[in-house]
């Protein structure tokens, strides 16, 4: 079956923002790539609804902060009256951070930040990645709202399999990016306050929302959850999240204990932070304790974090094509046959919890 990108027809999206100046640059934007195609405008939350129920578009950008009606709104009547893939505009404020990691959760495929430089829009630095978006959104399923893990979810993630389980990690990395924030806030809270681990976590955001999106974690688990500091200690228990615009590597200090470092190092990287540097850090220092996760995102961050991990014998584990939102990271890990086991998203916690008593009881 053919993916729409290769699809003799274009990918027609609806473009909704009250600036006229966004709309039009927006719009060249999107068109500068001979696969995609403005079918029409808006510029109002209500406009769009009237012209998503009629055009049927694949993909719809949708401005945050728009008069009457706003983008989060706007967003939640298309979820419940017309599903389909949405992708936020939004800016780098911290209440634009906070409302799209709510749009996020309220079924938003992902998000663009919107870079303003007096009154023209920084086309440049956003065009690349809005258009790759739009591309895996029009691939992807419509979106539903993300559920708060059930009391019988958390129960059976507890559970202990009787597969014997080959190794016992002492830390557990995680690298997502594109549909990242609803999953994290999937597993997360099924983690119990006692893991005797602590979970590193890259998760690729623009400055301004890893530290928000921590925060809104910690209120959902029972994990402690934090955006990650210089020399924080790596502690059990606790969830730490790499900031954006610094790459995220541990080291062993006095009396062996693990901390953090967050630096600019190395540059030329195509994301900051990185998947491949945390992991390729985290495989150093643990060795065969370690546990890698690669989930949804686009691209083919974590590769060689996860290879490392792999080759060191630690557990290299997969999310499932059919969970990941962009099964994109994970693929390229399976494809090159590092992976030791590829389980759907809701499983995730249980091989953590399985691996993490394991070492417990050995």
């Amino acid at each position: 079956m053919k993916g729409v990108n290769d699809s003799p027809h274009p990918i027609r999206v609806l473009v909704v923002d009250d600036s006229a100046f966004t709309r039009m640059a927006l719009t060249r934007m999107i068109e500068s790539d001979p696969a995609l195609c403005v079918t029409e405008t808006a510029q109002s939350g209500r406009e769009a609804l009237e012209k998503i129920a009629s055009l049927h578009p694949d993909v719809v950008t949708l401005d945050i902060e728009m008069p009457g009606m706003n983008g989060l709104e706007t967003l939640k009547r298309i979820m419940r009256e017309f599903p389909c893939s949405v992708i936020m505009v939004s800016s780098l404020s911290q209440e634009g951070a906070e409302t799209t990691l709510e749009a996020l959760a309220w079924g938003a495929f992902d998000y663009v930040p919107k870079q303003l430089s007096g009154t023209s829009l920084d086309i440049v630095r956003i065009r690349e990645d809005l258009i790759a978006k739009i591309k895996a959104a029009a691939e992807s399923k419509a979106h539903v709202v993300m559920k708060i893990p059930s009391h019988a979810a958390v129960a059976r993630a507890r559970s202990i399999a009787t597969a014997a389980v080959r190794a016992s990690p002492d830390i557990v990395a995680v690298g997502t990016s594109t549909g990242g924030p609803q999953a994290l806030q999937e597993i997360l809270p099924l983690l119990p306050a006692d893991l005797p681990v602590g979970v590193l976590i890259v998760q690729h955001m623009p400055p301004g929302f890893t530290a928000p999106f921590a925060q809104r974690l910690n209120n959902l688990c029972k994990v402690t959850v934090r955006e990650a500091a210089d020399n924080d200690s790596v502690e059990p228990g606790v969830v730490y999240i790499a900031p954006a615009g610094g790459h995220m590597t541990i080291f062993r200090g006095a009396r062996s204990q693990v901390a953090i470092r967050i630096s600019s190092t190395p540059q030329g990287m195509l994301h900051i932070p990185s998947v491949d540097v945390m992991m390729l850090s985290v495989a150093e220092v643990f060795r065969s304790a370690a546990m890698g996760i690669i989930m949804t995102g686009m691209g083919s961050d974590g590769l060689e974090g996860m290879r490392a991990i792999a080759r060191e014998g630690g557990i290299t584990i997969g999310q499932d094509k059919s969970s990941c939102i962009v099964y994109g990271m994970p693929r390229v890990c399976a494809e090159n046959g590092i992976l030791q086991r590829v389980v759907p998203l809701p499983e995730i916690p249980q091989h953590i919890i399985q691996a993490t008593l394991h070492r417990l009881r050995a």
